[in-house]
């Protein structure tokens, strides 16, 4: 599909218009025949900060994905295992009520994969109904009696998420690592003031990466070439094909102000679940940027953009400066700076498989934050990403190298 922006006009912006109105918000009457004016980008903004997406006030197909999504509700549909996997919030919604009745749906996506089909069919066995992994009308019957929604249901997945991070025993040597360097040849992403792209910039990062990983034993892997772009879900399908236990995308940020610097990393995260791996692996390598190289403290946010929310081990999307800012610009074209981030990442990533968390923290599902600080300008505003949506949902991937545990995504 074509990106839809503001001033453009047809019957796709009045779909736009009629999804966003459906979910609550108020646009001008002026432009409900078909205007992408103001108050339609104000709608578009506000719903990519609702949803966990990078805010730009364009509806790509990431965003027009997420307003399809964004209208089913459970008991809208049957929903079963098929290809390709249902997706929508009705989805999430199962995937949240099995987990909080200790049925193991897994990450609360809302892609209806293998974990929520053996969620249901085990549901189905233990109130004495045929286990044909079918949600319809007489299951969700069955789930309302056991028990109604309630709205402080907690994630049972993330309690399992956090059991298996202390059990985690993994070490960086050995680890396979997918590097994702963001945008790509067809996609170059924003452009520095001296003319750097964030696709360059990005894959001179993670060439680096890789060879630091490389350096310390782990076995690296690039996930594109220098000279394709492949949509994100294809990204992420080939992290998971490979069995990669850790997965790091490398991207850079932008704003109109030049003065907007330092880091961020994103993790997987909305409002009702946070995924734990993910937060503690971004905390460790945002730790590492802003400690040993002095980077402006960007924080890190929960985000459901496709890379991060198909990937099935520890992700995280790194943006260690702005490409914007003519400083971090001429940094990013040095090599000795690149090392040095590249050192940093690294020491992140073996913080994180080393780590021994002592609780569930603060990340508990529902804890996680809206992340509505990374609209506003200056250090913490996400870039904008370029890729496709996903359609595939790939499996689990290769078994990890012998003596590696598979951690949580």
């Amino acid at each position: 599909m074509r990106t839809i922006r503001p001033g453009d006009r047809g019957d796709d912006v009045r779909d736009v218009q009629r999804r966003l109105s459906a979910l609550g918000s108020h646009l001008d009457s002026g432009e409900l025949e078909g205007v992408f004016g103001p108050t339609t980008e104000s709608a578009v903004r506000a719903f990519q900060q609702r949803r966990g997406l990078l805010v730009d006030g364009r509806v790509g197909p990431e965003t027009w994905n997420e307003l399809v999504e964004a209208g089913y509700r459970l008991g809208d549909r049957i929903l079963y295992l098929r290809m390709p996997m249902f997706r929508g919030d009705d989805v999430r919604t199962l995937q949240r009520r099995m987990n909080s009745l200790g049925f193991d749906a897994g990450r609360e996506d809302g892609i209806f994969g293998e974990g929520c089909d053996r969620a249901v069919r085990d549901f189905q066995r233990n109130v004495g109904m045929d286990r044909d992994g079918i949600v319809g009308h007489e299951t969700l019957q069955e789930l309302e009696r056991v028990r109604p929604p309630t709205d402080d249901e907690r994630s049972g997945a993330t309690l399992r998420e956090v059991e298996a991070l202390r059990k985690m025993r993994a070490s960086l040597e050995g680890s396979r690592v997918a590097i994702d360097p963001g945008h790509g040849l067809q996609d170059p992403g924003a452009v520095g003031p001296s003319g750097l792209t964030e696709a360059d910039a990005a894959w001179l990062l993670a060439s680096s990466i890789e060879a630091e990983l490389r350096r310390r034993g782990a076995e690296p892997r690039l996930i594109r070439t220098g000279n394709e772009d492949p949509p994100a879900a294809e990204r992420a399908a080939r992290a998971n094909r490979w069995g990669a236990e850790v997965c790091l995308s490398i991207h850079l940020n932008a704003h109109t102000d030049p003065r907007a610097e330092g880091s961020m990393c994103l993790y997987y995260g909305h409002d009702s679940a946070t995924s734990q791996a993910g937060l503690r692996l971004a905390e460790a390598i945002q730790d590492e940027l802003t400690s040993r190289i002095g980077l402006t403290d960007g924080r890190t946010h929960p985000m459901t953009i496709t890379l991060l929310r198909e990937t099935r081990m520890p992700a995280v999307q790194v943006e260690p400066c702005f490409v914007s800012n003519p400083r971090e610009e001429r940094l990013l074209g040095e090599e000795p700076f690149r090392r040095d981030v590249a050192i940093a990442i690294v020491h992140g990533v073996e913080r994180f498989l080393g780590a021994r968390p002592s609780g569930t923290g603060s990340g508990v599902a529902g804890g996680g934050g809206s992340g509505a600080a990374i609209a506003d300008a200056g250090a913490g505003v996400p870039s904008d990403e370029g890729a496709a949506p996903g359609v595939a949902d790939a499996g689990p991937g290769e078994t990890p190298p012998e003596g590696q545990t598979r951690l949580p995504a």
